[in-house]
């Protein structure tokens, strides 16, 4: 992909300012980060390095420039996106935003980002470092929004003491994620499998499989499984697969009825399900690379290597395929920035995206390298956790659309899944509920198979 700089020439006539004038000054600059707990820290400490090196650079020209970070984390998600809204609203949002790439399209038609290609350029260093499909992944309607933070896989983890307790050999053990990959092993053959680890009295009922307790994009993997396509490659639109959603529905309805995983299981404590996960509790169970980092770090998990494999999620059918979902957080600068504040946060930005800044986020929180580049930096090559994802996992992963209607579908999605999960509706009622929903309130803008 070739990238073309697009900066302004007002942009270009205020980094001048900052670059080359000889007179003092002083910024102050806001970052808000969401879903950001104890190892994410370098959401925000990637730009206070990288202010501290515009000083430094500033100073050796000569020059004197002075930026103030301040900065504000949410561990969760929706209490974050309800502080971003409302502030926007009052004129007092922050001027640097980290948050999942699916706000891009509802939070640029809405005028509360402004695009990140007016402010910096792409082929430079180290902007032009960044794997194409991330930046891809920041892209809505033509134009590049923001800069990606991070990436991520979401894996398919099983117990290795439970697999050899019912018999699997090690070169078993050892193929299952080639099997798995090719479509030879399936989301049916892993319920079988964990299923016997229960009769076989290696696990308790009920936790043979632990999927996410919440609402999340890796559900949408279970959609891929069974064939299911997000939106259509062409026209862009949504595309809701029905018989995908069939068979993704049936598939954690027929876990529930073989005693594998709860009905109840959604709602379940996060921290509970991180402890079971980390002392070899479940048969298999689906979390994110990052999850690596909190199981050893906070939840006491020693050996991770010789007690825990790990694959993409299965296929489903013949329809589907083995898949990971990555789901970058990016960079966004607000609207609520002055034309000189944005260029300054966008230049820190750019900055905070350096190879070596970068790896540090990546190694503390397990998340993935953003380019190519920041695989070689030592920190993060000689973390084998990291370079085992990014070879075996990375490469099959997609992101969920940059669609400003997404989220209807996404909520109508999940509620659909929870219905037939719990009984509430059968799985044939619970399909047609997320279609008429979807078809309401997107029209002749979704596609409907």
């Amino acid at each position: 992909m070739t990238f073309t700089a697009t900066r302004t020439a007002l942009t270009a006539a205020l980094l001048s300012s900052v670059a080359f004038g000889a007179a003092a000054e002083d910024y102050t600059i806001t970052v808000w980060a969401g879903g950001s707990g104890d190892n994410a820290t370098y959401r925000w400490e990637a730009i206070e390095m990288a202010a501290d090196l515009m000083e430094r650079e500033a100073a050796v020209r000569g020059e004197e420039l002075t930026i103030t970070v301040e900065s504000q984390a949410w561990t969760g998600w929706d209490d974050f996106k309800q502080a971003f809204t409302l502030a926007s609203e009052a004129d007092n949002a922050p001027d640097i935003i980290v948050s999942g790439h699916e706000d891009i399209g509802p939070w640029s038609e809405a005028g509360l980002i402004v695009p990140i290609e007016d402010y910096v350029f792409f082929d430079s260093y180290p902007l032009n470092t960044i794997y194409p499909n991330l930046i891809d992944v920041a892209t809505f309607n033509g134009q590049i929004w923001g800069i990606p933070q991070d990436a991520e896989a979401r894996v398919m983890y099983w117990s290795i003491p439970a697999l050899e307790a019912i018999g699997w050999s090690a070169d078993e053990i050892d193929s299952l994620p080639d099997r798995i990959a090719s479509g030879e092993f399936t989301l049916y053959d892993m319920l079988d499998a964990v299923k016997k680890m229960q009769d076989a009295g290696v696990l308790e009922a009920n936790m043979g499989f632990a999927p996410r307790v919440s609402n999340g994009p890796d559900y949408w993997q279970f959609y891929q499984s069974f064939g299911g396509e997000m939106a259509d490659e062409e026209s862009g639109k949504l595309v809701v697969d029905t018989e995908a959603l069939k068979g993704t529905y049936q598939f954690f309805v027929d876990a529930t009825e073989m005693g594998v995983v709860s009905g109840t299981h959604l709602g379940s404590e996060w921290d509970v399900w991180h402890q079971n996960a980390a002392s070899g509790n479940y048969g298999a169970w689906h979390g994110g690379t990052w999850h690596y980092a909190q199981w050893t770090n906070q939840f006491g998990l020693e050996d991770f290597f010789n007690t825990v494999q790990y694959s993409l999620i299965p296929a489903g059918n013949d329809a589907g395929r083995a898949n990971s979902i990555t789901h970058p957080l990016v960079y966004l600068v607000t609207s609520a920035a002055s034309e000189d504040e944005a260029v300054i946060a966008a230049e820190l930005i750019a900055k905070a995206s350096t190879p070596e800044i970068n790896a540090l986020h990546a190694v503390k929180s397990a998340h993935l390298a953003i380019s190519e580049d920041e695989t070689t930096v030592p920190l993060y090559a000689e973390n084998r956790w990291l370079a085992a994802a990014s070879e075996r996992l990375a490469p099959s992963t997609n992101a969920i659309p940059n669609n400003s209607d997404f989220g209807v579908y996404w909520t109508a999605m999940f509620d659909g899944l929870e219905a037939a999960w719990t009984g509430v509706s059968s799985v044939d009622d619970a399909v047609a509920e997320v279609e008429t929903t979807v078809k309401q309130a997107l029209g002749d803008d979704v596609i409907i198979r």
